[in-house]
């Protein structure tokens, strides 16, 4: 947690920076709240800078989604988007490294394509993840995708360590730089 609050105090100028961008850009919040699935199935309120117009509504983001705002491609490319989730760390729903948390409607959905990635739920949720830094970024188009990012998780969870751990928050900020697997927008 003391990491998580340290990394939120030097984050804040540019979460303001970022905010001011959205509000200038368009209308509406700054920051987005949505449902996710957690640790053992808790559902929780997860914090976004917000990357779609206002009302665009919900679901996986594709690239070229008009519902993406010009500033909102650039956060979500570079993954700035994510950081107000530190908020989700320091009130203990969320840890620096674990599986990504997938939307509610879609969390369900992969619960029932794919057998065993609930599993993936009893690790605390991240802010990045194995499957991340290793390609596993943006929409789950197809099931290879899907089991793909799954197995990652689930290698994850049966194997977590303190070093493994830091050696993902390491390979993180090159995995972003990189656009690993990413489609431009990300989930």
């Amino acid at each position: 947690m003391t990491v998580a609050a340290a990394l939120l105090v030097a984050a804040t100028p540019v979460l303001l920076l970022a905010a001011l961008a959205i509000r200038l850009d368009t209308p509406g919040p700054a920051l987005f709240l949505q449902t996710r699935v957690g640790q053992h199935g808790r559902r929780f309120r997860i914090f976004k800078l917000r990357t779609l117009h206002a009302r665009a509504g919900g679901g996986q983001v594709w690239p070229g989604d008009p519902r993406v705002t010009r500033i909102g491609r650039w956060l979500r490319r570079s993954g700035l988007d994510e950081l107000p989730q530190l908020i989700n760390v320091l009130r203990g729903e969320m840890s620096l490294v674990g599986p990504r948390p997938h939307a509610l409607r879609d969390d369900l959905r992969f619960a029932r394509l794919l057998p065993g990635y609930a599993a993936r739920r009893q690790a605390r949720p991240g802010l990045t993840g194995r499957a991340q830094v290793n390609g596993c970024r943006g929409a789950v188009r197809r099931p290879d995708e899907l089991y793909r990012r799954t197995r990652h998780d689930l290698a994850y969870v049966a194997g977590r360590t303190g070093f493994g751990d830091l050696v993902i928050l390491l390979r993180t900020p090159g995995a972003v730089i990189a656009g690993a697997g990413a489609t431009a927008p990300r989930d």
